[in-house]
């Protein structure tokens, strides 16, 4: 945002227009009516609890999977219980925390406030995406309670096609859950697309967009279209375990190099569902925190658009040593280096946006920065992976596993914290201890660095991924890896612990504690029900408005109109 209209924005608003007696917290009270709620921000809060708590889940299953790996051989379980314990940590990792963590949990809660509108297109459809959700995780957790899952978070066959009895109901509860978290998904996807198309402010046209709504407005598109390919997918194979259907297993005349083609059709558009999102809260950080408008604003909020489209035409990156045509493999890998572009026009609009900038170091721009880095390393890395060549030598090996951990949690969990920090204020109404916030960023930055970077030496020399025991020659650099995701616990301990005091002991917020000059910014901490008390019009910007009054609201109706028939 240009400083002049940072200070001039920035300004705290008439207190006649911005509070309200109570905030959306002290309007109902009981557990019920958090369970009945239809406001976007009790949602997004739920949501937010239970991301959390599945990212706890995952983050245990991952400390497990690498105390195994401190030594060769066996250290606390054996071969079989090794291969439920990744594939449970990658379900819940990418099905229950990342894929729904910024759009459902911080997206619910905002969207509508920074769009100007008092709640979603559709309250009930939101609250029952909340429950279809609750419900796949229930329906995951059953998995892990009737039997094994060691098939992978990919679910490939044959492995998930040909398992003995107890595994194939463990199989078919697993994929059942995610089939509806796929439901929950979709729902989310057209609730926030119809209100980013018919709730928007006056004078909020596209060019006046929130960066954040831009990259959730991509997402959204995504979610809607690629999720039913999974959901399809996943139904097959449900079908085919349960009715002996042959459409995947070779035994029965089916094809599993197809479940890939449907899988990676849908999974590496959910790439851009993960990231996206992410994307957008690192430009809100950046303009709050550098003091300036984001540096080519339209290339910014175009590569999004971008992004999600070219996401589409990438999946058979995934297959080079499947076994499909070399014509094939040549498109393929050049899309996979198109793709890239649109990713670095935004990360080279982000550092313009630094250059020259009145540069804060608070926690959430920490995270932003964070984001920035780690991304740019998981982005080039994979245009190895994407080169026929070097991919041949590196697929299936630890490459691949630093690979999408530096863009899924170097990039996806990075903007998440940074957002969680940024929005924390405004959410919950507390303020949090800021110096513990940056010790617990630095803790987590070098622990994830010391984890991953490992791990690309570990794949350059061969080692292969989703090995139980390794040889001798790459136990070092295992410990040196399980050293560091200690430490990524460690800083993520602290995390909850700075959040945890903050709502036990927090002092209150002020409206904009950041003196950001974006939109949601200006109503209180924690917003009213309403989330304004008068509706915001837009002037120039999405950083240029004022509160409207009754006759901008409803300019161009007749003199004689009431008001209660405009509404």
């Amino acid at each position: 945002m240009a400083t002049e209209a940072q200070n001039a924005s920035a300004a705290p608003v008439d207190a006649a227009h911005a509070t309200t007696d109570r905030n959306f917290f002290q309007e109902r009270s009981g557990i019920k009516s958090w369970l009945v709620t239809l406001d976007h921000k009790r949602i997004g809060l739920m949501y937010l609890v239970a991301v959390v708590l599945s990212f706890l889940v995952g983050g245990l299953f991952a400390l497990l999977i690498r105390i195994e790996l401190l030594s060769a051989g066996r250290t606390i379980m054996d071969a079989d219980t090794y291969n439920r314990v990744f594939t449970l940590h990658g379900a819940v990792m990418v099905f229950l925390f990342i894929i729904p963590s910024i759009p459902a949990a911080l997206g619910n809660f905002l969207l509508p406030i920074v769009l100007g509108a008092k709640d979603v297109a559709f309250p009930r459809l939101n609250l029952a995406s909340f429950y279809l959700y609750v419900v796949g995780a229930v329906l995951a957790l059953a998995s892990m309670i009737i039997g094994s899952v060691d098939t992978g978070w990919t679910f490939y066959t044959p492995y998930s096609s040909n398992t003995d009895v107890g595994s194939k109901n463990a199989v078919i509860w697993m994929t059942g859950a995610v089939f509806v978290l796929g439901f929950s998904s979709i729902l989310t996807g057209v609730n926030f697309i119809t209100t980013i198309h018919k709730m928007r402010a006056p004078g909020q046209d596209w060019k006046r967009l929130p960066l954040f709504v831009w990259a959730t407005y991509a997402t959204s598109v995504i979610q809607v279209l690629a999720t039913p390919v999974l959901a399809i997918t996943l139904l097959l194979l449900i079908m085919e375990r349960g009715f002996g259907l042959g459409i995947f297993d070779p035994r029965l005349g089916g094809d599993p190099v197809l479940f890939q083609h449907f899988f990676w059709f849908y999974s590496h558009p959910a790439v851009y569902i993960m990231i996206l999102p992410g994307m957008g809260i690192v430009s809100e950080i950046i303009a709050t925190f550098s003091r300036r408008e984001i540096f080519g604003y339209m290339f910014v909020a175009m590569s999004s658009v971008a992004i999600a489209l070219l996401g589409f035409l990438v999946w058979g990156h995934h297959m080079f040593t499947s076994g499909q045509s070399e014509y094939s493999t040549m498109v393929f890998s050049a899309l996979t280096f198109l793709v890239a572009i649109p990713s670095g026009v935004k990360v080279l609009n982000w550092v313009a946006t630094l250059y020259k900038g009145q540069i804060t170091l608070s926690a959430p721009m920490l995270y932003a920065l964070g984001f920035i880095v780690l991304f740019s390393i998981g982005g080039l890395t994979g245009l190895f992976l994407g080169t026929l060549s070097v991919d041949i030598y590196l697929h299936d090996t630890y490459f691949v596993v630093a690979h999408f951990h530096y863009v899924m949690v170097g990039g996806t969990v990075c903007a998440f914290f940074g957002g969680l920090h940024y929005w924390w204020p405004k959410m919950t109404g507390k303020l949090y201890d800021e110096r513990l916030a940056k010790v617990a960023f630095w803790i987590f930055f070098i622990g994830f660095n010391v984890t991953f970077l490992s791990q690309f030496v570990l794949g350059s020399r061969g080692a292969p991924r989703r090995s139980w025991d390794y040889l001798p020659q790459f136990e070092e650099l295992h410990r040196f890896s399980s050293v560091g995701a200690f430490i990524i616990g460690i800083g993520i301990l602290l995390m909850v612990i700075v959040f945890v005091r903050s709502l036990v002991s927090g002092a209150k917020a002020p409206p904009n504690p950041w003196g950001s000059a974006a939109l949601e910014w200006q109503t209180t901490s924690p917003p009213p029900v309403e989330n304004f008390a008068s509706t915001p019009v837009i002037t120039r910007g999405p950083y240029d408005y004022h509160l409207a009054t009754e006759g901008e609201l409803y300019a161009g109706f007749p003199e004689d109109f009431e008001p209660s028939k405009k509404a």
